[in-house]
């Protein structure tokens, strides 16, 4: 007999029902990682050679620091009708139950750029939602209700693509788990 917790998914969401992202903390963990290494690398190579000074150890400092600013991940934090996505410098909200706009961003990484009734922007990685189920539940009630209301006009299409992956994943991780495959 455990206790239940704020966490647990037995009773339905309330208006106040947070999800975050769980894998955030660890991929600030590696972020921090890989700008702690390169910093200790370059002070290793700058000592080694007899040219580290207080100048080029503050150089390195800050090109460690700005290694670390590129990769630290937005936290992604839902509810429900709501997705917001917390930067370093800014925080973007948008209403996944007035959504008008779904679309793809292709770049380095693909990204999905939202709109909202309100003008609200955000772009969002699709792999924290493939990667935590309780995310997508959330994101997915608000798209169907944004397209039940008659609001979503350009996005059902990278919705559905978006769906078609995380089930493709699901069962994937049911084979595995069950030795399957």
């Amino acid at each position: 007999m455990g206790r239940r917790t704020e966490e647990s998914t037995d009773h339905p969401p309330t208006a106040n029902h947070r999800v975050h992202d769980r894998h955030w903390a660890a991929e600030l963990r590696d972020a921090a990682f890989c700008a702690g290494v390169l910093l200790a690398v370059l002070a290793v190579v700058d000592t080694a050679a007899g040219r580290l000074t207080l100048p080029r150890t503050a150089l390195w400092t800050g090109l460690s620091l700005l290694l670390f600013v590129v990769l630290l991940p937005p936290r992604v934090t839902a509810g429900p009708g709501w997705v917001a996505t917390r930067g370093l410098l800014r925080k973007r909200v948008v209403r996944t139950d007035a959504l008008v706009s779904v679309r793809w961003v292709d770049g380095v990484s693909r990204r999905l750029l939202l709109r909202d009734t309100h003008g609200a922007r955000l772009e969002l990685d699709p792999d924290v939602l493939i990667r935590d189920p309780e995310l997508w539940r959330l994101f997915e009630q608000g798209t169907r209700l944004s397209t039940d209301r008659g609001l979503l006009l350009c996005g059902r299409t990278a919705v559905g693509q978006l769906s078609r992956r995380i089930d493709g994943e699901t069962v994937r991780t049911v084979f595995r788990i069950s030795g399957l495959r």
